[in-house]
């Protein structure tokens, strides 16, 4: 029997039949990396990422260090699958 649903979800066919993945490490390329040469403030940020890849591999990656911690989440469409978007 399946529970009843009390919040604000995203539907879709198969949502229930997700593959079950093994925890990834994401590892940094130098040819893809940029950092800026210093920070200008001490409020500068450093922290931000360009994860080239499966989303969901990417996620699973992520999921240790930011678990419980992020409420939502935007990921651009698949952009890198040489597929053609026909609405952008």
């Amino acid at each position: 029997m399946t529970k009843p649903r009390t919040k604000l979800e995203l539907t879709w066919i198969g949502k229930e039949n997700r593959p079950k993945l093994e925890p990834r490490i994401l590892l940094e390329d130098p040819k893809k990396s940029y950092h800026a040469p210093h920070r200008v403030t001490d409020h500068d940020l450093f922290d931000n990422r360009l994860i080239f890849g499966d989303n969901l591999l990417a996620l699973k990656a992520l999921e240790q260090e930011f678990a419980g911690k992020i409420k939502c989440i935007y990921i651009d469409p698949p952009y890198n699958t040489g597929q053609a978007l026909e609405h952008y």
